[in-house]
């Protein structure tokens, strides 16, 4: 009988999903817990966004809301963008994605070669405001511009967290065998984290959810100021972010997210992105309190090679950041 892991897809959209959950043996050694990671770069466009960009023009195709020759305008620090640049372009729909100064240089060439109109909102463009908002301003204009245009606005929509709630987070019950005692989940618009406590709640499983943020970040009664590195926290709160229940909140620095990343790539030859170093940050500081025999999920929502030139790079970590080399590996 055939494999059907090997079958023959017929679209690169169809592989969205399934991705593996690995064993991390390495990473903590001394620790006595099972950790295990969700690997979500092995999705098509290498993040969660995948799912969601699947969730969100699936729901608006369904519901008439957009066809085919339509245009879709969506606000994005980068891997959303990317998912629903590939997501349009299969379903004969223009994308306009309105960034900013922040997005990695990778990630907007990439949109750009799957046909996007990438349009970047500068630092002087927010008028002292946070970068998201002054996104989503953009974003409002330029659908006012264009007849029919549509924002799906990953923000508020609830396909963004059912797109979790019955993929990721089934899959890993499925996959550890509905043993999962801890997640840790990085937070933005909070998709991930409030599909995965859904799920965990219509089916009673005792997992504690705790949402990993960054310092700088408006989430969960934050103090937002400048941060450099995207995908981690947001500069305000939103519709989704306020309805958000995670059990415990861990804010990490974008230090500790360059060294969470550093250490994950020497002890478990994983190349992830930031916000996965920082989660691995959050777990690193929660695991001396948890009970030795829990099994600690972490949720790796995208890879490293869009943050070579950042979180992997010596020059900018010590210009941006402060950090020598040694303090970035300070922790192998």
């Amino acid at each position: 009988m055939a494999n059907p892991t090997l079958a023959v897809a017929s679209n690169i959209s169809e592989l969205v999903g399934r991705t593996p959950l690995v064993n991390l043996a390495r990473l903590f050694p001394e620790a006595s817990q099972t950790v295990l990671m969700k690997l979500e770069m092995f999705n098509p466009g290498f993040s969660a966004k995948d799912r969601t960009a699947a969730s969100l023009v699936e729901s608006a195709f369904g519901t008439g809301q957009l066809q085919r020759g339509g245009t879709v305008v969506e606000s994005s620090s980068g891997n959303l963008g990317l998912a629903l640049a590939r997501s349009c372009l299969q379903r004969e729909v223009r994308f306009i994605c309105v960034a900013d100064s922040r997005t990695n240089k990778a990630t907007i060439a990439m949109m750009r070669a799957l046909g996007a109109d990438v349009r970047i909102v500068e630092i002087d463009q927010a008028g002292g405001s946070d970068l998201l908002a002054a996104r989503l301003k953009e974003v409002r204009r330029i659908v006012g511009s264009i007849p029919g245009a549509v924002n799906l606005n990953q923000y508020e929509n609830p396909a963004n967290p059912q797109a979790h709630e019955f993929g990721t987070m089934a899959e890993i019950a499925e996959q550890a065998n509905g043993r999962i005692d801890q997640l840790f989940v990085a937070t933005s618009t909070t998709g991930t984290l409030t599909g995965c406590r859904n799920y965990i709640d219509k089916r009673g499983l005792k997992t504690r959810v705790t949402a990993v943020d960054s310092e700088g970040s408006a989430l969960f009664g934050g103090s937002p100021h400048t941060r450099y590195l995207p995908g981690l926290g947001a500069g305000l709160e939103t519709h989704l972010s306020t309805r958000a229940r995670p059990d415990d909140v861990v804010r990490v620095s974008e230090a500790d997210c360059v060294r969470g990343c550093r250490l994950l790539a020497r002890r478990e030859a994983i190349i992830a992105g930031a916000s996965t170093g920082g989660v691995v940050a959050a777990v690193r500081s929660r695991l001396p309190g948890l009970d030795p025999s829990d099994t600690v999920v972490l949720i790796a929502h995208d890879g490293g090679m869009p943050y070579a030139g950042t979180v992997y790079d010596d020059a900018w970590v010590h210009e941006v950041l402060g950090l020598t080399r040694e303090q970035a590996e300070g922790w192998l």
